[in-house]
């Protein structure tokens, strides 16, 4: 009873007579002072307007004065503030040195004035919170000069490449465990140790021109590794062979070397054999299930990849499965089982891992210890016969009769004992 004669007898007629009397005065005081203070708003919009563009000519007259100052003293704006060093001064790139002329020593590089005066070239100045993430912009330049460029490095440029050499390397032993990027350091440190004349990239970083092709993945052994590596200078394939592999830790031994006379290594790697030693498990137990999977039309396998589980088939890829005699030089009573596979290259790549998935999913073969894995072989896959060929037998063919030709077959095999590592 109290609240509807609060709400109708007290609040409705007290906003009543509030919208009746205060409100009009309100709106009429408020269209008063606008008319009053509106030409002074408008002022001092345009006295702040002006103010700011002052100071920012008084900003860009500095700048420019610095500029000619420092073009005027020590010739190159850009290298007196980023502190490059002035003059003629060497600077060795590995074991290419490169030399400066006086001329480009003393002359302004290209795109030096794009840099902007208090930051990187390309980033925007600190002082000013509003241009914070943006890119700031090059100064335009003067009348009478012309656009500015790209930077360029210093000093002339590498010299090109005379001839390829491709190498094929093994990782065997304690160092499978290597990762492919240990591999690159301790090859670039052998470069530099047998004195390689390499070619080197154009850019502020050069760096080596060598070229890696599939690579085997982590803690499994090889032996058929290929890369290509560019030389300023011509060098027999085999003395350069002999120089690299005594310059490389035991165990990623350099076997191979043929100089490159034709294109696309790296499309005759088509496929891989590889032997997978599984401790712990029988051969007349590991035979049903290789039956099983060869049997099978597709083995979704799953793997853990960047985006999540990835579910494929391991099927498909598998050229050949088949579990093969042990070797009598690893005598004992421990049961070991040898499967040697064949797998095309697909996308997505069919490791053997995700065969011993497969092997597990299709009839339930689990070796109690992690596989022992070695890359035998890889190179073009030849449909007929089944085999995976020699990628370098193509150089070999063409290499003039001045190189002599190395030993060995074209078909690419395993050597005796590849496997026992």
């Amino acid at each position: 009873m109290v609240a509807p004669v609060a709400r109708y007898g007290i609040a409705a007629p007290a906003a009543r007579l509030y919208r009746a009397v205060p409100t009009p005065p309100g709106h009429g005081l408020r269209r008063i002072g606008t008319a009053l203070l509106a030409p002074a708003r408008r002022a001092a919009v345009e006295a702040g307007r002006a103010a700011r563009a002052a100071l920012a000519s008084a900003r860009e007259t500095v700048r420019r004065a610095r500029r000619d100052a420092w073009r005027a003293l020590a010739g190159s704006p850009a290298a007196a503030r980023s502190g490059e060093p002035r003059g003629i001064a060497a600077r060795t790139l590995g074991s290419t040195p490169t030399v400066p002329s006086a001329a480009q020593a003393t002359e302004t590089p290209p795109g030096g004035e794009k840099l902007v005066e208090r930051g990187r070239a390309g980033a925007a100045p600190r002082g000013d919170p509003k241009s914070r993430g943006r890119r700031a912009t090059a100064p335009a330049p003067h009348r009478g000069e012309e656009p500015l460029g790209k930077r360029q490095p210093e000093g002339p440029p590498p010299a090109p490449a005379v001839q390829r050499i491709r190498l094929r390397y093994t990782k065997r032993g304690r160092l499978r465990f290597t990762s492919h990027r240990d591999f690159q350091r301790a090859f670039e440190r052998a470069l530099r140790r047998s004195e390689v004349p390499m070619a080197y990239s154009a850019g502020f970083t050069p760096h080596p021109k060598v070229s890696y092709a599939n690579a085997a993945p982590t803690g499994t052994g090889s032996e058929a590794e290929f890369l290509e590596i560019a030389l300023t200078e011509a060098r027999d394939p085999d003395t350069l062979r002999a120089m690299l592999d005594a310059s490389m830790p035991t165990g990623l031994d350099i076997v191979d070397a043929v100089e490159a006379r034709t294109s696309g290594l790296a499309e005759r790697l088509t496929a891989s054999v590889w032997e997978m030693r599984l401790d712990g498990v029988d051969a007349e137990d590991a035979r049903p299930a290789v039956a099983a999977f060869n049997a099978a039309g597709s083995v979704e396998v799953q793997r853990k990849a960047k985006n999540g589980i990835r579910t494929f088939d391991a099927r498909a890829a598998v050229a050949d499965l088949r579990v093969v005699d042990a070797p009598a030089d690893r005598p004992g009573e421990r049961p070991c089982a040898i499967l040697r596979l064949v797998v095309r290259h697909v996308t997505p790549a069919v490791r053997p891992d995700d065969v011993l998935s497969g092997l597990r999913a299709v009839a339930d073969l689990a070796p109690p210890v992690p596989a022992a894995v070695t890359r035998l072989a890889q190179g073009l896959f030849d449909e007929e016969s089944g085999t995976v060929t020699d990628p370098l037998a193509p150089d070999r063919e063409a290499a003039p009769t001045a190189y002599p030709a190395v030993a060995g077959a074209a078909v690419a095999t395993a050597p005796e004992g590849a496997g026992s590592a």
